[in-house]
């Protein structure tokens, strides 16, 4: 089964408005690795992702990537381990066992880096589509779009414009 890995950057981004549950529209197994936890340390969004982690299945363990953490610091040219090295580590981990990984950040590097290695790879705003997708309501999906843009991820023009449109299109196909 695809295993989710969430990146800090989505995390605060969807709790800071408290709608971590949208990342439940995504299939196979949701991920918070641990580095990746302690980076959530601002509210509202720490208390909720710790809500998030006991109300839900996710996992949160990671050493099962361990041994590839040395290369994930080497990719991303770290000096220290944090939860972009873990995300990149359980991707590769994966990839060596010809399993499928996804990865949902707003950081271009690790999406970049996550992409090359063969992860599915999505933001904060794909998780709004993907939950259009799957019965929210266009009109909710816009409002928590403002919601987020007026939170945390701010928006340049071009990039509402297009979040706006994949909205619309998401429910006009749902």
């Amino acid at each position: 089964m695809t295993r989710v890995f969430l990146d800090a950057t989505t995390l605060i981004s969807l709790g800071s408005i408290g709608e971590l549950g949208l990342l439940t529209s995504f299939s196979g197994d949701i991920v918070v690795l641990p580095a990746v936890q302690s980076e959530v340390d601002t509210e509202p969004a720490r208390t909720n992702l710790q809500s998030f982690l006991e109300s839900r299945d996710v996992q949160y363990e990671g050493h099962e990537y361990e041994e590839q953490i040395p290369r994930g610091m080497s990719l991303l040219e770290e000096s220290e381990r944090n939860g972009d090295v873990e995300i990149i580590a359980a991707v590769l981990a994966l990839r060596e066992d010809d399993r499928h990984a996804g990865v949902v950040s707003d950081d271009k590097r690790i999406r970049t880096t996550a992409d090359a290695f063969g992860a599915t790879v999505t933001g904060t705003i794909g998780v709004v589509v993907r939950a259009v997708e799957e019965g929210l309501s266009e009109s909710a999906g816009l409002d928590i779009l403002d919601r987020i843009d007026s939170r945390g991820l701010h928006m340049t023009g071009e990039l509402r414009e297009k979040a706006e449109s994949l909205i619309h299109e998401a429910a006009e196909d749902a």
